[in-house]
């Protein structure tokens, strides 16, 4: 007997793993009646615990099952009567599970045959130290906590231990570890703003702890992980372009004190610091805080570029019992940036090969500040029933000082029509100085109402919900006379060129968005490891906006454009229904039906100096799948194919006549297709071997258009049928693995690598160009290559980790996307925006951990 105590006694201090304090909360448990290593198992992942325990000692033990909510300790209980066993805490989130006393006495006095001791080591995914490739239950998808193997929906996560292994800055930069999405930049319209393509749908929309964010931070000094899902997700989320959206999932505080310092630097004078502090406020351990802070000072690889970003972002959190606790979260972001202009001069059908570090805009200042608040509480009514509400505030304003860039060989009554005045050189490029100031406020609330209740024998996860979302934007720009320019050599640009010169806000847009949503949803367990989950919403959307401009954009009519558009006022109910089948732990197959409704672009005319905007877009879309889960669901694999279409999009409107602010209206009557398989793969293959892989073939094109507008008409849509989307790469795919030496003299060292692969890409939908059509342009694909190195080494309680990554080990030359309005032989030279993307960039840090 005693040898036997002494047993249990070495497996359980072999086994320990150090984890974050979870604290006693009460957990809503889903565990049928199976065999207890597996039940065991469920328990681990649901409740974040560490579960220790000998499988063969336990291979004839089954549990009754487990449901409703629970503290760990009491799911516990409840889950071992009788089944002999028994259970131990050996640390706060670390459980030892062995034979009751009263079963080894039974068994009299035995030699013990030697005992092979597996640990199954589920740790909390908000612990510092996680260094999991994959999460186990991501709320993007229904915002309840479901297993996502249990989910008829495709999410991806990119944990916090991928953006550390990769150094991670931005969340384009984190994007390329999902398949389907590709990003790219607006150029200096707008500083740090950045295009998202989901599925061949270009959003500048993201999404902050589920708050949608037009233009906001992007801060990612306070990012515990970012969540994709994909497809239309308007059910739970309102006006969401379809092909999917990004949510971005911030540190929270915890009760165990932790405190982390980062230095990073790099190629062109980066440096970036950030410290991560969080604990009790007291020891009573009722109030928390976390504050996570960055600072970056950097130069580019680009003439007159550079960049100083100051983020603060702390959080409070009052557990003012049990059964109720109360959050503030705030981020200040601060930019000042020189920015890149993208301008690329197009001469005889072909970019020219301009130095990478060239910039024709010259000096081009910005400073972009944003402020983001949000207050949200939650009660727990009893074991079934939660309710959870949110209020939000996001204001951004961004001043900027730039160049508009644009090169023409063009006959001289040609030039005339634009409103320049002849002669312009061929080798010339015109560059007109301008400023703007705009201003974004977003406010929303939320309020969440969860339950779990069974009917029939049927489990049902019920959330009813409803939102509120308005957005107002402002900007004033002051644009100068067409004749108004400087002209600076293609090949030889000498720059700043002239200076800016206040010349009076001439230009004005303002835009306000109000939308109101109610939803419900239901997820239903049936039996055989059927899973249903269906959901309508009803959503009213109402915008407005008004456009005035005083520097002669004049309707056909002789009238001055200043007038206000009509307001559109549109609704819909937009339901989404999926069904999972989860025959074996490992293997789920799915599919899902959903729709959507969207916001558009474009003005419709209305009447003389009157116009309104176009109406909202609907999608539909069909998904089915097959999810893998291996190694106690450390590995994950997704493969998918999906058919979206996505309807009334803004198509340029045939009468010239018709004047919208400027430029020439639409019609809401386009239409694309979007469909094609994908692949996600990503986990622990072996202990300290972990990877990621991505494959995506998204066949896009226009099966409805209008193309016989001019091409000139900016913000509509003025491809072809036929014709491939903007900078949607036909295959794209990625690869990434890091392996970390176990248990040998070279323990803490790690070493990876990885490639990026982007087949070559549409910059332009073609041109229909005073009534003719012209082919588009077209980039060629690229692959970059991307290795790390790192070394990890305890000091006291403290964690040290010195590492470096090469970026575009081969200094591959590429563009990461184009887009050119005029393709016209007839003109032999026009320009494009056609940004490159970073050569060769090392990247070294130090971390401390304590």
């Amino acid at each position: 007997m005693k040898n036997t105590n002494l047993l249990w006694a070495s497996a359980c201090l072999c086994a320990y793993v150090q984890t974050v304090s979870a604290e006693e909360r009460l957990i809503n448990f889903t565990i049928p009646p199976q065999a207890a290593a597996t039940a065991l198992d469920t328990l681990a992942k649901q409740a974040d615990l560490q579960m220790l325990f000998s499988r063969d000692a336990l291979k004839n033990s089954t549990t009754q099952g487990l449901s409703g909510k629970h503290t760990a300790r009491d799911a516990l209980k409840k889950l071992l009567t009788g089944t002999g066993l028994t259970y131990t805490f050996t640390a706060a989130d670390a459980v030892a599970i062995k034979p009751a006393v009263e079963q080894l006495n039974k068994a009299g006095p035995t030699t013990l045959k030697p005992i092979n001791v597996t640990a199954t080591a589920i740790r909390n995914v908000t612990d510092p130290y996680n260094q999991d490739y994959v999460f186990p239950n991501p709320t993007s998808g229904t915002k309840t906590d479901t297993p996502i193997m249990e989910t008829p929906l495709n999410v991806q996560v990119i944990s916090k231990q991928v953006l550390k292994d990769q150094q991670v800055i931005t969340l384009q930069d984190s994007l390329k570890n999902v398949s389907g999405v590709t990003v790219s930049s607006i150029g200096n319209s707008q500083p740090g703003d950045t295009i998202f393509n989901f599925r061949g749908f270009e959003s500048t929309t993201f999404f902050r702890n589920g708050f949608r964010l037009e233009h906001g931070s992007k801060g990612m000094a306070n990012v515990e992980s970012v969540e994709v899902l994909k497809g239309p997700a308007a059910i739970l989320y309102g006006l969401v372009e379809p092909g999917g959206m990004v949510n971005v999932i911030t540190k929270q505080p915890l009760a165990t004190p932790y405190y982390a310092f980062n230095q990073q630097f790099g190629s062109y004078d980066n440096y970036r610091t950030t410290v991560d502090a969080t604990g009790p406020v007291a020891s009573n351990k009722d109030v928390l805080y976390r504050m996570n802070i960055s600072y970056q000072n950097s130069g580019s690889w680009q003439d007159y570029v550079g960049n100083e970003d100051l983020f603060l972002a702390p959080v409070l959190k009052w557990n003012l019992s049990p059964t109720t606790q109360v959050s503030a979260e705030f981020e200040y972001n601060r930019q000042h940036q020189g920015l890149a202009d993208s301008f690329n001069p197009y001469v005889n059908g072909l970019l020219l090969n301009i130095p990478l570090s060239r910039n024709y805009g010259a000096y081009s200042p910005a400073v972009n500040e944003s402020f983001f608040g949000n207050i949200n509480w939650s009660h727990q009514f009893n074991d079934d029933w939660k309710l959870k509400h949110s209020f939000t505030v996001n204001q951004q304003s961004f001043k900027i000082n730039n160049l508009t860039l644009a090169k023409f060989t063009i006959p001289s009554d040609t030039l005339e029509l634009f409103g320049f005045q002849p002669p312009i050189s061929g080798t010339n490029v015109m560059r007109q100085n301008s400023s703007s100031i705009n201003q974004n406020n977003t406010y929303s609330t939320n309020l969440d109402l969860t339950g779990h209740f069974d009917t029939f024998g049927l489990k049902h996860t019920l959330l009813l919900g409803g939102d509120y979302y308005r957005l107002n934007y402002n900007s004033g720009q002051d644009i100068p006379a067409a004749n108004q320019y400087s002209l600076v050599d293609v090949y030889n640009p000498v720059n700043p060129g002239f200076a800016f010169n206040d010349i009076g806000n001439n230009s004005n847009f303002k835009q306000q968005f109000d939308q109101y949503g109610l939803y419900a949803q239901d997820q239903i367990q049936l039996p055989y490891d059927l899973h249903v989950t269906g959901g309508l919403r009803y959503q009213n959307i109402h915008q407005k906006s008004k456009n005035t401009s005083s520097n002669g954009f004049i309707g056909p009519d002789g009238v001055l454009i200043t007038s206000e558009n009509t307001a559109v006022s549109q609704d819909a109910v937009t339901p989404r229904v999926g069904i999972l089948w989860h025959p074996q732990s490992w293997i789920s197959l799915y599919a899902n039906y959903a729709e959507s409704f969207g916001a558009n672009t474009g003005l419709v005319w209305s009447a003389s100096g009157q116009f309104k905007p176009v109406a909202p877009t609907s999608a539909e879309q069909y998904e089915g799948g097959i999810k893998t889960e291996f190694f106690d669901g450390r590995l994950r694999a997704t493969l998918a194919y999906y058919d979206l279409t996505k309807s009334n999009v803004a198509a340029g409107d045939p009468d010239p006549t018709h004047v919208c602010g400027g430029g020439l209206c639409s019609l809401a009557i386009g239409a694309v297709r979007s469909r094609g398989p994908e692949l996600d793969i990503q986990g622990e293959i072996l202990p300290g071997w972990n990877a990621i892989a991505t494959w995506a073939n998204t066949d896009v094109i226009v099966t409805k258009s209008n193309a016989k507008n001019d091409a000139i008409n900016t913000g509509t849509f003025s491809y072809a049928v036929g014709d491939r989307l903007l900078n949607v790469p036909r295959n794209t795919a990625s690869f990434w693995n890091t392996y970390e030496f176990q248990d040998t003299v070279l323990k803490g060292l790690k070493f990876g690598g990885g490639v990026t692969i982007r087949q070559g890409q549409v910059g332009s939908g073609g041109s229909t160009l005073f009534g003719e059509h012209y082919p588009p342009i077209t980039t060629p694909g690229y692959a970059t290559l991307d290795l790390m190195t790192a070394y990890s080494h305890a000091v006291g309680k403290s964690k040290i980790t010195v590492q470096l990554n090469i970026n575009n080990l081969l200094d591959k030359r590429y563009y990461t996307s184009i887009n050119a309005a005029i393709n016209d032989p007839t003109f032999q030279a026009f320009s494009a925006s056609a940004p490159y993307g970073a050569p060769r960039t090392v990247m070294g840090s130090i971390n401390i951990q304590y």
